[in-house]
């Protein structure tokens, strides 16, 4: 495999990938090919996942190290994915912290003992990630010996899981959260750099176990407004982002609804910036400067629809990013439970197969 000076990573192992263009298109290297690999890629919508599912919940095959790896490795054994991601959740952090987590059917994540005041705060506990998260690690050093190509690690950002903390699952206004970030900066403050600590030696740990690049999951940031961005989250992610450079992994920044953020995304970190479907791809491209990569930009409802519409929809985004190198084709968010396997399959092989030609001049 070429590694780069830059990014050096984990020791080689027995299954270092053969592939190895998406860690290309990370730093900004010429590839043969687009690389593609799609958020929740090991999920609901193969049948394989939901017969695991139907068997266990969601915690047990998070936490069942062979589970895990068997639901990462399922896509990639049924598709020319050029990339793995750890099957894991972004809560799992929360548990040891000393939050009480359940996966509801029809309501999601529930924590029953959200953090609301100062003591709750103050009374979070410190996380020691091989002892309290070792399952996600030994399902990373699982995965990585069997992988053709690279595998990606990955964990919540500070907001995204302060909110899930704060309002004790998923929500549209986020009223409790940002009351607290608005009414008690210094009690966000300290919970954000709390979160910040943890998640540094969280993602160090799976690097160690054998993770290759790291993407950071910002999945509610698009509720903030970039001055609030600028305040009370921009200086933990930069802490973050700092911390993680050290690594010398490839670092993917993602977000949702951040057309109005790219450049205070970019100002805070990451090799890779995600964009989501509501922003053409060459326009956010120009705002971020091309010397970072970006990862998108397909709706992901678009799976849904005829594969002549879907290939229009491919043609456009491959268009946009030209044959500039440090583009990864991905979905603006996760792959919806009842899409389609066989577009799954046409748009990767779109990708590739119109990439290639693009890439050697073609049309």
């Amino acid at each position: 495999m070429l590694k780069s000076p830059l990014f050096c990573g984990p020791p080689l192992l027995k299954g270092d990938p053969t592939n190895d263009r998406f860690l290309k298109a990370c730093r900004r290297q010429p590839v043969d090919a687009t690389p593609v690999w799609f958020m929740r890629q090991a999920g609901r919508y193969m049948k394989v996942f939901r017969d695991i599912r139907a068997k266990h919940s969601l915690l047990t095959v998070c936490k069942t190290p062979e589970l895990a790896a068997e639901v990462t490795l399922q896509p990639i054994e049924r598709f020319n994915f050029d990339a793995a991601i750890i099957f894991a959740d972004i809560l799992l952090p929360l548990e040891p912290m000393g939050l009480n987590l359940e996966f509801v059917k029809g309501e999601g994540p529930v924590i029953h003992n959200p953090i609301r005041d100062k003591a709750a705060v103050e009374a979070l506990l410190p996380v020691t990630p091989e002892e309290d998260l070792g399952y996600v690690m030994e399902a990373l050093r699982t995965v990585r010996k069997e992988l053709k190509v690279p595998l990606i690690g990955f964990a919540g950002a500070p907001f995204t899981l302060a909110s899930y903390m704060i309002e004790g699952g998923s929500s549209r206004n986020y009223l409790f959260a940002k009351t607290m970030m608005y009414s008690e900066p210094d009690l966000w403050d300290l919970l954000m750099k709390k979160l910040t600590r943890v998640l540094i030696d969280y993602l160090s740990a799976q690097v160690a176990a054998g993770a290759q690049v790291l993407q950071i999951f910002d999945s509610w940031i698009g509720a903030l407004s970039p001055e609030d961005y600028r305040q009370n989250v921009l200086p933990h992610m930069k802490s973050l982002f700092s911390e993680l450079k050290k690594l010398e992994v490839p670092l993917i920044h993602f977000g949702t609804g951040t057309s109005m953020l790219l450049e205070l995304q970019k100002e805070a970190g990451g090799d890779v910036i995600g964009l989501d479907w509501r922003i053409n791809l060459d326009e956010g491209w120009r705002r971020l400067g091309e010397d970072v990569a970006v990862q998108g930009n397909l709706d992901p409802v678009l799976l849904f629809s005829p594969i002549s519409a879907i290939e229009r929809r491919v043609d456009d985004i491959l268009r946009r990013a030209g044959n500039r190198p440090g583009h990864i084709f991905n979905l603006g968010h996760g792959i919806l439970p009842e899409t389609p396997v066989e577009h799954v399959e046409a748009v990767i092989e779109m990708v590739h197969s119109k990439s290639a030609r693009i890439l050697k001049g073609g049309t």
